[in-house]
């Protein structure tokens, strides 16, 4: 009866085993953490060690070469993605320096004045320039005070030749009447002479 006992145990120890075993079933989706879980949380116990089916390894390992492939292919996109924006960045950077460039070079430009090939400060020109337009001016300012007292010299100077001339005028009528005078005298002497 001990036997039987015993026999019919190990029976339904099996049995439960068995039915335990067929209902336990192996999910393949979610992630690889979670797949590795339900894998332990399934798999039997014998001792210290777990006794797992070999379909659910296969299942399992195929699980993971798929994510495995999966992330390579995100791996292998985000990588060209990061090198068309390295090469959009490398672009952008080298518009950016020309950009610099020229905005430098237009600083230049505003802040400088080229005259006769030569790039001045605007202030500098400026001073120099009015310097230039200053001395210009004195110098126009002298030549008309000299041109009014040249004016003013001749002027005098017709007015005293003016003078001069009417005295040689008058002193050369003055020396006609005398001559004519004389020319007279000399003419009734002469006359008195021939008529004595």
């Amino acid at each position: 009866m001990k036997k039987r006992l015993l026999v019919t145990f190990i029976l339904v120890f099996i049995t439960i085993i068995s039915y335990s075993q067929t209902t336990k079933q192996f999910i393949d989706s979610g992630s690889v953490d979670t797949q590795f879980e339900n894998l332990i949380e399934n798999s039997n116990k014998y001792q210290d060690y777990k006794v797992v089916k070999l379909n659910w390894l296969l299942k399992l390992k195929s699980n993971i070469n798929d994510s495995i492939s999966a992330s390579k292919e995100d791996i292998l996109k985000a990588t060209n993605t990061i090198n068309k924006q390295k090469a959009v960045i490398d672009s952008l950077n080298t518009s950016f320096s020309s950009k610099k460039n020229e905005i430098a070079k237009l600083k230049n430009q505003i802040t400088t004045i080229s005259f006769l090939g030569i790039d001045f400060e605007k202030g500098l020109f400026k001073t120099i320039m009015l310097s230039i337009i200053g001395g210009l001016l004195l110098f126009l300012l002298f030549f008309i005070s000299k041109y009014k007292q040249s004016i003013s010299v001749t002027k005098l100077t017709k007015q005293n030749l003016k003078e001069v001339e009417e005295e040689f005028e008058e002193h050369r009528k003055r020396a006609l009447e005398r001559e004519q005078k004389v020319m007279r005298r000399l003419q009734d002497e002469l006359n008195k002479h021939k008529k004595d």
